[in-house]
């Protein structure tokens, strides 16, 4: 299973919605980094992404996904286990 990495922050229903559905199709570990603890963090998050600048930015393996509603549609689409499983 690829590893996903999702940039976060405290109070975001998104990410909470994003991880649950990333664990109900098996992902046991999200590597989340918080972009409201770590300044630092948000660059990163922005240059990785393209310049988006909203939680959550999510990553599966070296694949950007973009933020819930991306991951949404591509879970509808048949997508995502797919991508967990390549």
């Amino acid at each position: 299973m690829q590893t996903v990495k999702m940039y976060t922050s405290a109070v975001c229903p998104y990410c909470t919605r994003a991880k649950q559905l990333l664990q109900a199709r098996g992902v046991q570990e999200v590597q989340e980094i918080r972009i409201d603890l770590d300044p630092s963090a948000r660059a990163e998050m922005m240059q990785a992404s393209g310049g988006r600048r909203t939680v959550p930015q999510i990553f599966i393996g070296d694949t950007h996904v973009g933020g819930c509603d991306d991951l949404m549609a591509l879970d509808a689409q048949g997508g995502l286990q797919a991508l967990l499983q390549a």
